[in-house]
C-alpha cells in the first residue's frame, strides 16, 4: 500500500504530527499562538476547554495524543485546571512518544508561556526526527471513518452510496472501516441486524439505535435540521436511510464506543450516544466532534459526504470531502475532493465513484494532500460528554 510512520506500539501512521494540546480554555490562546508561530503544517492544535474533570475527555485526549498520525506532543496547561495533565503525559510517554508540558502560571504568563511552549515544540520535533522510521504499511493496518454533514436529497442517492461502494472495496482489501451517526439511522436497525456478523452484534446494534431514539426523544429534538429540509429531505427516516448506505454491504463485525480500537479489520458501527439521560446536551455538537470520535477509534482519515457543502477539515487526520450535488461541486470545487454529482447527471456509476474513492484513499494514505489540508483546515472540537467505553464482549468480531 505504501509506507507509514512506525510507532512504538506497533501501529503505523500516515502523517507525522506534533500535537499542541491546551488543557483548559484559559490556555487556548497561548497554545494557538504557539501553533501560529511554529508556522508548520505538521504542528496541529488540539484542546479541551472545560475546567472540571471529565473522564470521557481524558480518555479522548489520551487516544488522540497517541493516535498513529501523532509523533509527539506539547501540553499547555494554565496550572489550576481540573484536567489530569500528569495522567495524559504519562500515557503519551508510555506510548513511546516525546512529550513536554508547559504550565503557564509557572512559566510566567502569556509571553513567556508562548516562548517556552514554542521551544518545547522544537525539542519534540528534534526527538521525533531521531525516532522517525518509515516502514511498509499494509491495508490491514489502515483505518477509515465516514460521516455525513450538510445533507440534502442527493446525499443518499449519490455521495453516501458511493462511499458504501468504496467501503466494500476497502474491507475486501483488508482495511478497517468505521461508520457512525446512530441518531441518524433510526429505523435502520433491522437492516443492519441482518448484516450483523452474529446474534450478539445484532443485539448490540438494536440497543444502540434504541438508545439514540430514546436520547433524542428526551431532548425533544432529533438530528434533522432546516438545511436538510431545504435540501429536499422530507423526514428523519429518509435522512436515516441515506446515512445508512455509507456503510456499504459487508457484514457488520461489531459495535464500538469512542476511544475503542477495533481488534481486527472489518466493518464497525461507532455508537456515540450516551446510555444515560441527557446531561451535557447533544451527543455531537458539530461534524468535527464526530470526526474526533472516529479518530479516537484509530481512523487514519475520514470520508465526509455532503450535499449542501462543507469547508471543514481536521487536525491530525485528513478529511476527504465528497458531494453528491452537482451544483454544490460547481460552487465549491476548491473544497470538494470528489464530485459524486456525476452520478446524478448520468456521467458515472456508483461503482465508478467507489473505485475513484478507493484510489483516492490510497493516494492520501501515501501522503497526497486533501483539499482541506491544502487550504490549511485543521478544525478540532472536544466537549463534555458522559459516555462509557464497553468491553470486548460487547463488540465481538463475528466469524467471517
Amino acid at each position: 500500500m505504501g509506507d507509514g510512520y512506525l510507532r512504538a506500539d506497533g501501529r503505523k501512521g500516515i502523517r507525522n504530527v506534533v500535537a499542541v494540546v491546551y488543557l483548559v480554555e484559559c490556555a487556548h490562546h497561548v497554545a494557538r499562538r504557539v501553533v501560529d508561530r511554529a508556522d508548520d503544517p505538521d504542528v496541529h492544535l488540539l484542546g479541551f476547554p472545560g475546567c472540571y474533570p471529565n473522564d470521557y475527555a481524558l480518555r479522548m485526549m489520551k487516544a488522540l495524543a497517541t493516535h498513529p498520525n501523532v509523533g509527539g506532543a506539547v501540553l499547555v496547561s494554565l496550572g489550576c485546571e481540573g484536567f489530569d495533565r500528569e495522567g495524559l503525559s504519562a500515557s503519551i510517554v508510555a506510548s513511546g512518544r516525546p512529550v513536554e508540558t508547559v504550565v503557564i502560571q509557572e512559566a510566567g504568563g502569556t509571553r513567556s508561556g508562548i516562548d517556552s511552549a514554542l521551544q518545547a515544540v522544537r525539542r519534540v520535533q528534534a526527538e521525533m526526527r531521531v525516532l522517525e522510521m518509515r516502514v511498509p504499511m499494509h491495508m490491514s493496518e489502515l483505518s477509515i471513518g465516514t460521516i455525513c454533514g450538510g445533507s440534502d436529497g442527493t446525499s443518499g442517492i449519490a455521495a453516501n452510496p458511493a462511499v458504501g461502494r468504496a467501503f466494500d472495496r476497502l474491507i475486501d482489501a483488508g482495511a478497517t472501516c468505521i461508520f457512525e451517526e446512530t441518531g441518524e439511522m433510526i429505523g435502520c436497525e433491522g437492516a443492519m441486524g441482518i448484516r450483523a456478523a452474529n446474534a450478539q452484534v445484532a443485539e448490540a446494534i438494536r440497543i444502540s439505535i434504541e438508545n439514540a431514539e430514546n436520547y433524542y426523544r428526551a431532548m425533544g429534538y432529533g438530528s434533522f435540521s432546516p438545511g436538510n429540509a431545504e435540501g429536499g429531505l422530507s423526514t428523519l427516516e429518509e435522512k436515516s436511510a441515506g446515512a445508512y448506505v455509507k456503510s456499504g454491504s459487508r457484514p457488520i463485525d461489531g459495535v464500538i464506543r469512542p476511544t475503542q480500537q477495533p481488534d481486527l479489520p472489518g466493518l464497525y458501527l461507532l455508537d456515540v450516544v450516551p446510555a444515560e439521560p441527557p446531561r451535557f446536551g447533544f451527543p455531537n455538537i458539530s461534524d468535527n466532534a464526530e470526526i474526533v470520535e472516529l479518530m479516537s477509534c484509530g481512523a487514519h482519515l475520514t470520508l465526509f459526504t455532503t450535499g449542501r457543502g462543507s469547508v471543514v477539515g481536521s487536525a491530525i487526520a485528513p478529511v476527504i470531502k465528497i458531494t453528491g450535488n452537482p451544483e454544490t461541486y460547481a460552487k465549491m470545487r476548491d473544497d470538494m475532493d470528489v464530485d459524486a454529482g456525476r452520478i446524478m447527471l448520468g456521467e458515472a456509476t456508483l461503482d465508478d465513484l467507489g473505485t475513484e474513492l478507493f484510489d483516492l484513499v490510497l493516494a492520501v494514505a501515501r501522503g497526497g494532500q486533501t483539499k482541506s489540508e491544502a487550504l490549511g483546515h485543521r478544525e478540532f472540537i472536544l466537549g463534555y460528554k458522559s459516555i462509557e467505553a464497553v468491553g470486548p464482549a460487547c463488540h465481538p468480531r463475528g466469524n467471517r
